[in-house]
């Protein structure tokens, strides 16, 4: 069964990360208004923690940050001021939590709200405790644009270990499924371990005798009163609030079918011209709702069923399975046999 989770198109979470990667661009000389070119960002509310921006939107002002900035080390700066002091309810229920183990625990649980490009999960081994990114990404960023969030993301994973631990607390490996880049010799400056390149998959490695460690920060009645908010906050981005999360509830219940812009306005009750005004509103097209659907239960079937490709390109509502191969290849990044494994 497809699980509802919010669309990368909407506009639900707080600006923080832009917020951070434009004060380290506006570092290096560059604009807040170039940084934020055709993002749809308001360049006033960087800092407003009411204004709401998607994970399209933080992904597009990465995209421009490839293009204006020339210093490899931007996304590592960037994950290296993320504290969890920064993502609200998220933050202070990860490091009020009780152990460094159910930081782990807590951290994928609540990864929704921190707005996530990256699938996290983890695993404890006897001796190592592990980061893994199953399907590294949620749609299809240039290979560039892949290499920059990964390394946003590891450099968050190893400050917000640290915020919570309240001590440095290095891993001891890091491995990246892409080949060493020019400016290897940047990655254990902000990773502080061995790094390694062209590996099976990207992951990040623990000693696993930190786990039973004592956040600093560490009080069962806050920690349960913040898991508590989370799971609400979870629990209205599941609900996918709004217009857009009508529409894709509608996809849902026929996965094989591909209503027109029409068909739908006219089972919410209204005309497609009021319907594109309400989406246009949310910030969000029609199509791309529609994309976003398509992307959501391609990868679910690739991933999860052993339905052949071409009956997962019907399904998925394509007339052939080389349009699907491609369509797939452009949300992931992958060819579906890689996402399958």
């Amino acid at each position: 069964m497809l699980k509802k989770v919010p669309l990368p198109s909407e506009r639900i979470y707080a600006p923080y990360k832009i917020a951070a990667l434009v004060e380290v661009l506006g570092e290096q000389g560059i604009a807040p208004e170039d940084c934020l070119r055709d993002t749809g960002v308001d360049v006033t509310r960087v800092h407003d923690a009411s204004a709401l921006t998607s994970v399209r939107q933080y992904v597009a002002v990465c995209r421009n940050a490839l293009e204006l900035s020339r210093d490899p080390t931007t996304p590592f700066q960037v994950g290296a001021r993320l504290h969890l002091s920064a993502y609200g309810m998220y933050g202070y229920a990860l490091m009020s939590c009780l152990s460094l183990r159910d930081y782990f625990n807590l951290g994928v649980k609540y990864h929704l709200l921190a707005t996530p490009t990256l699938t996290i999960a983890w695993q404890e081994y006897p001796d190592s405790a592990v980061w893994t990114f199953p399907d590294e990404f949620s749609f299809a960023p240039s290979g560039d644009l892949r290499q920059f969030l990964i390394e946003q993301q590891f450099t968050q994973q190893v400050t917000h270990l640290q915020d919570v631990a309240g001590r440095a607390c290095p891993p001891t490996m890091a491995r990246f499924s892409y080949p060493r880049p020019d400016h290897a010799a940047v990655y254990p400056d902000y990773l502080n371990c061995p790094c390694l390149f062209d590996q099976e998959c990207c992951e990040l490695r623990y000693d696993s005798a930190i786990l039973d460690q004592k956040p600093q920060l560490a009080h069962r009645l806050t920690s349960f009163m913040f898991q508590d908010a989370c799971d609400n906050l979870i629990g209205k981005a599941k609900a996918s609030a709004g217009v857009a999360g009508e529409v894709y509830q509608i996809l849902m219940r026929s996965p094989g079918v591909c209503p027109s812009m029409e068909d739908v306005a006219q089972s919410m009750h209204m005309t497609s011209r009021t319907l594109r005004r309400r989406l246009n509103d949310e910030g969000v097209s029609f199509s791309a709702v529609v994309d976003d659907f398509h992307r959501a239960i391609a990868i679910e079937y690739v991933a999860k069923t052993k339905l052949s490709y071409d009956d997962i390109a019907v399904l998925v509502g394509f007339s052939d399975v080389a349009n699907f191969r491609r369509a797939f290849k452009r949300w992931t990044g992958k060819n579906p046999g890689e996402v399958r494994g």
